[in-house]
Order: C-alpha cells, then structure tokens, then sequence
C-alpha cells in the first residue's frame, strides 16, 4: 500500500515539475520570441533611412562674374555669363534621427521624437547665356564642377523662403501613419501620443 501511494505521489509531483519545466521553457521561448520581433521592426523602420515627402522645382537666373589679376595686378581679365538653374529640390526626413524604443510586454512600439525636416538633395541643370570669355580667364570644364556647387548653394538659400520646409512639416503625419502601417503588419502597436497628433488632424490624413 506505501509503494502504492510513494508511486501515485511520485507520478503526481514528475507531472508537476513537467508541467513547471514546459511552462518555464515556453515563456522564455515567447519572450525571446518578442525580443526578436522589436529589434527586427525596429531595424525594419530604421532601413526606410530617408523618406522624401516634398519635391519643389526651381528656376532662377544667375549672373557669374569671376575676374583674374596678372601681371602684379596691373592687368584684370574678367570672365561672366549669365546662367539659368533648373533645379529639383527634395526635402524629407532622416528616419534614423527618429526616437523611439519597444515595449515587447505591450507590443508597442513607442515613438517619442520627430525630426525636423531636412534637404535630402538638390538636383541642379545649368544653361549658359550670354558667355564672355576674358583675354586671361577663359571658362575651362573645372568651372562647370564650381558652378555646380554654386548653384546649389544659391537654391539652398531660396528653399527657406520657399515654403517647402513648412509643407514638409505638414506632412510629416504622412510619416508617421506610414510607419504605424509597417508596425501593424506583425500584430504590434505604434505609440506616438508624445507627437501631440491630434484626432482630427489624423482622421484630416486618413479620409
């Protein structure tokens, strides 16, 4: 009768510690599993890199005057043209410059800061009007890779008073939904309630 009950006692306790083993290995499976589910969503998020939001194109006219001393500076040569700049400017933002940290118990992803717009590129097309060489200071093809970067400039500093950058900030909701889409595609929830979005300015986007 004791090796009876000594048995039944020793099954019930083996199916105990079995079933506290299996519970114990299947919680730290499912939380290694959500562990990984964050880092490769987030990754995923963070590959995005940059996200272009505004496309603006320019034209502006360019005067270019550039003069060379010789002979102990008696002598100026001074060689000009009048250039027009087509241009393409794309302004966007930096997703790797985004704050935010995973809650694997929730699964939620919680973003906590936006960056602020930025110029992704310019694209610039010259046109030459009305070139004069100097006797001494003629245009060479290094003068095409100066009036390149020249143009650039010169519509880097047109672009504030553009609007784009404003336009950009509008539509940085865009952004963000979009990065909710790509959290809900395992089953996870984008926190971005710090953003201080609010409904109607979502449902604005949405409908």
């Amino acid at each position: 009768m004791d090796n009876i009950f000594e048995l039944f006692l020793g099954l019930i306790l083996g199916a105990i510690f079995m079933y506290w083993l299996f519970a114990f290995f299947r919680k730290k499976k499912n939380k290694e599993l959500t562990t990984h589910q964050s880092t490769v969503l987030l990754e995923k998020i963070k590959s995005v890199c940059k996200l272009i939001s505004v496309e603006g194109d320019f034209a502006e006219i360019y005067k270019y005057e550039n003069t060379r001393e010789r002979f102990l500076s008696l002598v100026s040569s001074k060689k000009k043209a009048l250039i027009v700049i087509k241009a393409k400017a794309q302004i966007g933002y930096d997703l790797k410059k985004i704050l935010m940290y995973a809650d694997d118990g929730k699964k939620k992803i919680i973003l906590t800061s936006f960056p602020e717009p930025e110029v992704l590129s310019i694209q610039p097309e010259l046109d030459f009007y009305d070139i004069k060489n100097g006797m001494f200071n003629a245009f060479t093809p290094d003068d095409l890779t100066t009036l390149n970067q020249e143009a650039k400039k010169h519509i880097l500093e047109k672009i504030p008073e553009s609007g784009l950058m404003e336009t950009a900030r509008k539509e940085a909701l865009h952004t963000v939904l979009l990065i909710e889409k790509i959290v809900e595609t395992i089953g996870w929830e984008l926190d971005y309630s710090a953003l201080k979005i609010t409904e109607e300015q979502k449902k604005r986007i949405e409908y």
